[in-house]
């Protein structure tokens, strides 16, 4: 695993926040864990679990994340990758109906400011 940014980051049930994808690799910081920061200002701290719904709608509100992008070493997502998205497009996501699963332990607690932990419970991936 790589380094994380924020050792004392906590998860969304006030744990330790444990990584989201090192494959592909994710996260603002791009080091697997959707951590949070001042230049954040996407907010990328829920870890969700990619749908081919979520990816439609995504890509219909103008954030293509299913095209490979070899120039932004981006290598397009399918279904079943994690992804640390904005809290506030997961919010989108989730009152048009096409949410995502979240990965509780994965998903940084600033999320709480836009999602309330009960409706992220909702939505808990389970393996």
């Amino acid at each position: 695993m790589t380094t994380r940014y924020d050792e004392q980051a906590k998860n969304v049930l006030g744990e330790e926040l444990m990584a989201c994808s090192n494959a592909p690799i994710t996260g603002f910081y791009r080091n697997g864990c959707c951590e949070t920061g001042p230049h954040d200002t996407g907010l990328h701290t829920v870890c969700a679990v990619m749908t081919a719904e979520f990816l439609a709608f995504s890509k219909a509100a103008g954030n293509d994340l299913s095209t490979p992008r070899p120039d932004l070493s981006f290598p397009g997502l399918k279904p079943g990758d994690r992804w640390c998205l904005c809290a506030p497009r997961w919010k989108d996501a989730l009152d048009a109906g096409a949410a995502p699963q979240v990965v509780l332990e994965a998903t940084h607690e600033e999320t709480l400011a836009i999602v309330t932990l009960g409706t992220l419970k909702d939505y808990e991936a389970v393996d």
